[in-house]
């Protein structure tokens, strides 16, 4: 894990890859708990049997935004930014879906710093993410996250 305590500290990664998190088995119960949560029950990521079925992968899938929800997650895994009063997602830029995520799939964060600028005080970062599925060749997506972060 790669610990960041400065703006300076993290300037020294500029066009470097910071690092991959671990990976994580998407699961029917999550994708079950994040149709709960945002209210999308559509019958491709919750109706397993239908899936099996009708669905051209023949099973179910994770939600787009599903596995945009765990950047943060796999971001901490990748770098502990210390020494902040604040930290504040700040967009999205130039996303694209590459594939669909299937149930039971493993996946995983790849992050390179694409650009740091310190706005009066505050440092907002250009992550450049892409997030790989184990044993496939295309990435579920690859983007451009923008975080805020106040050091102290």
């Amino acid at each position: 894990m790669v610990v960041i305590k400065s703006h300076a500290e993290f300037e020294a990664h500029l066009g470097k890859e910071i690092g991959v998190s671990p990976w994580h088995k998407i699961t029917q119960e999550q994708i079950n708990n994040f149709a709960d949560a945002t209210l999308d029950h559509q019958w491709i990521h919750i109706d397993v049997e239908r899936a099996k079925k009708e669905s051209p992968f023949k099973t179910t899938i994770a939600h787009g935004y599903l596995t945009l929800s765990l950047i943060p997650y796999f971001w901490k895994q990748i770098c502990d930014v210390q020494n902040l009063k604040m930290e504040v997602n700040y967009g999205i830029e130039q996303l694209k879906f590459g594939q669909p995520v299937l149930v039971n799939s493993e996946v995983r964060c790849r992050v390179l710093l694409k650009s740091i600028i310190n706005l009066r005080g505050i440092t907002k970062c250009t992550l450049f993410i892409q997030l790989e599925i184990k044993d496939q060749p295309k990435l579920a997506f690859a983007g451009d996250t923008l975080f805020l972060y106040h050091f102290l």
